[in-house]
């Protein structure tokens, strides 16, 4: 099997720059517990709330791979409020699979939404947010994602490249077990340059600029017959304005 290629790690003082002159910045664990000022322990100790996430019922390719949790936030001058439970939504525009349709996913655990690293991790991102397009209320989407290989290939984006309709996306690798494949892939919405890796260290992060970049994560495969593996994200979006569908 081919060797995977490694991301272009950035560091927290270069991220700004980073996204600033080429669209998106990747970067190690360590560096995302600074941003979110806490330890690396702190993130980790999130990891179990992805061992209890319902099966997603509304993929239109029949795929029983994915499982997922959803909820909703505001970010305004540093304070994060989640928002009563609503639905997700894209515009066919977003997402030619699945958008058009209201999507009413079960909610994140509270005691994950509770945990402090949780508020410094978004609060931190959304500083990023608000020093390349100026202070604003920012409206966020938290996703939990695990994908599987029980069915023998999982599908991270179904939809394939895409951008999400929204001013900025973070991936957050939570865990990979028993599986090749994944490999990110981000190119330049309206130009021809592109770059591929594969995010392999957990609580490692890609941070773009959904407005320049378009972005997906290529299919998963069981390691070995011997067992089916998954691969554990949680994607944030940030939205100046209103959440989809709302404006």
């Amino acid at each position: 099997m081919t060797a995977p290629f490694l991301p272009p790690l950035s560091d927290a003082r270069r991220v700004l720059d980073d996204v600033r002159a080429r669209g998106f910045a990747v970067l190690p664990a360590a560096q995302v517990a600074q941003v979110a000022h806490a330890r690396p322990g702190d993130l980790e100790a999130l990891a179990p709330g992805w061992d209890d996430l319902p099966a997603d019922g509304y993929l239109r390719d029949g795929g029983r791979y994915r499982s997922r949790r959803h909820s909703c936030f505001v970010l305004d001058q540093g304070q994060l409020r989640q928002v009563p439970h609503r639905a997700h939504w894209q515009s066919l525009d977003y997402n030619a699979l699945h958008g058009g349709m209201l999507r009413m996913f079960e909610p994140i655990a509270p005691a994950t939404v509770a945990a402090p690293v949780w508020e410094g991790l978004l609060g931190g991102i959304g500083q990023w947010c608000s020093a390349l397009r100026g202070a604003r209320p920012w409206y966020v989407e938290a996703h939990q994602f695990r994908i599987d290989t029980a069915d023998g290939i999982g599908r991270p984006t179904p939809e394939g490249a895409h951008r999400d309709g929204v001013d900025f996306v973070a991936v957050i690798l939570v865990g990979r077990h028993a599986i090749k494949g994944g490999e990110t892939r981000v190119f330049q919405a309206d130009g021809p340059d592109g770059q591929r890796f594969t995010l392999l260290e957990p609580w490692s992060l890609m941070f773009l600029d959904d407005t320049r970049m378009i972005h997906e994560s290529t299919p998963i495969q069981p390691a070995s017959e011997d067992a089916p593996g998954h691969r554990d994200t949680l994607v944030l979006t940030f939205r100046a304005g209103a959440f989809q569908g709302d404006d």
